[in-house]
């Protein structure tokens, strides 16, 4: 396959790096985008959990291998303010992708017409 490659012209050989290049950063984009997803998701279901206490009901939050007791309007402004951040960066992410998808589209396009096979004449 390799040997295929190089006999490529080298500007289509550079476009296939770059396509390459693309998709790995569209996939860490994307992996990224899940994983916010994912810790949103998790926001949601604290907060909800949240609504159901009353104001002086004892909370405890987990601040890395602690449980340290916070109280529930204190709990409820930090979580808004992560749901807040988080779907900022999920907003800049999904432009990312947008970005991205259309990059490898339009590369893709090149190079399917760099590598179709010129046809003889009649």
């Amino acid at each position: 396959m390799s040997e295929e490659i190089s006999r490529l012209p080298p500007q289509v050989q550079q476009r296939l790096l770059r396509l390459q290049q693309l998709q790995q950063t569209l996939q860490a984009v994307l992996a990224q985008k899940q994983q916010l997803e994912l810790e949103l998701t998790e926001i949601e279901q604290a907060s909800s959990e949240l609504k159901k206490l009353t104001k002086n009901a004892v909370i405890y939050k987990s601040i890395g291998a602690l449980l340290v007791k916070s109280k529930k309007p204190k709990v409820t402004t930090e979580l808004n303010e992560r749901k807040e951040l988080l779907n900022m960066r999920a907003s800049v992410l999904g432009k990312q992708e947008e970005r991205l998808r259309t990059q490898v589209k339009n590369l893709q396009t090149k190079l399917q017409r760099d590598l179709r096979p010129i046809s003889p004449p009649p």
